[in-house]
């Protein structure tokens, strides 16, 4: 889910910042293309949100791999960042009792007793993108290194706002592990290497882009000294970038957000957001299907994975090395 962020002083010295994590890197469609799945292996994969971008390169991704490998692959995903939405297809997808499943949970633990009982059917789960809090869920971990994202993040905007006045955090809601890893990651980064910038609370938007327009003009009001804005993921992002254009107050704070989706990266050459840390959603997806397929055949598995992220900004945006990683809306 996204983030943005771009340019300016940051050109220099931003270039493509790769963070490249522990583990095996995923990239464009990925992963091992080697021997075919039988014909009849089928696997599942479940969304987060299946109208987010991010997803959407996720699942293009996943399809393109599966196609590869010779196996079938289906994908759903939840309308909305909701436990109360996703369970019912995790439930439907268990009475097909898919060979495996690859799934971006939306919390980090009410998930946990429907995805042990497919594993005790004998799916082969994998977790891609967010994980749950049990480590005996799943055969294998994909996903980007999250707290070094906000870490970047983090360095990137005190640098824009010259190390001083407040910033503050706005994300989904507490108990999703990418967003909540970000959040440590970016704060952790602000109070050791920053602390002339002060941190105000972080605020919750459950993922609505109105709300978060409306946190980012209430919170202009309470302190006018705001000179940067942490957004947590894609919709966040659009949010506070619409609520800082109804202030008035575009380009004079600065933004940097998770993610390139193509709003956001509309909004990076407005100069609306300043820096976008993109994520390899297409690495996530293939590297989820290669792993699936390793695991039903009995063969070596990665239980945790970690894929490459870079910092897109105005100045590096049209550079093929960077541009690739600009997220999909459509296959």
């Amino acid at each position: 889910m996204l983030e943005s962020s771009g340019a300016r002083t940051l050109a220099r010295g931003c270039a493509v910042l790769a963070l490249v994590v522990a583990g095996t890197t995923g990239c464009g469609s990925g992963g091992d293309s080697g021997p075919a799945a039988s014909k009849a292996t089928t696997l599942k994969l479940i969304t987060g949100v299946k109208s987010d971008p991010f997803y959407i390169t996720m699942a293009c991704a996943a399809q393109e791999q599966a196609r590869k490998r010779g196996v079938k692959l289906t994908v759903d995903g939840s309308a909305q960042w909701d436990v109360a939405v996703q369970r019912p297809i995790v439930d439907s997808v268990a009475a097909t009792r898919p060979d495996g499943l690859l799934i971006s949970p939306v919390d980090t633990a009410a998930l946990t007793p429907s995805l042990s009982q497919l594993q005790s059917a004998g799916t082969k789960v994998v977790l891609v993108d967010t994980t749950v809090s049990d480590s005996s869920v799943g055969v294998s971990r994909i996903s980007s290194d999250n707290e070094a994202g906000g870490r970047t993040a983090a360095k990137a905007l005190a640098e824009l706002m010259g190390d001083k006045g407040s910033a503050i955090v706005i994300s989904v809601k507490p108990g999703v592990s990418t967003t909540d890893a970000r959040i440590k990651g970016f704060t952790e980064e602000m109070k050791a290497g920053h602390p002339a910038i002060t941190l105000l609370p972080v605020l919750y938007d459950n993922d609505l882009p109105a709300t978060a327009a409306s946190q980012i003009q209430a919170t202009l009001a309470a302190h006018p000294d705001l000179g940067g804005v942490f957004a947590g993921n894609t919709n966040t992002a659009q949010g506070v970038a619409t609520g800082l254009q109804a202030a008035g107050r575009q380009g004079r704070v600065k933004v940097a957000a998770f993610d390139a989706e193509p709003d956001e990266v509309t909004a990076l050459k407005s100069g609306t957001l300043d820096i976008l840390v993109a994520q390899d959603p297409a690495g996530i997806g293939a590297q989820g299907v290669d792993q699936a397929i390793a695991a039903i055949e009995k063969k070596q598995v990665s239980a945790q994975i970690g894929t490459t992220m870079v910092a897109i900004t105005k100045a590096n945006m049209d550079d093929p090395a960077v541009s690739k990683y600009i997220y999909k809306d459509a296959c």
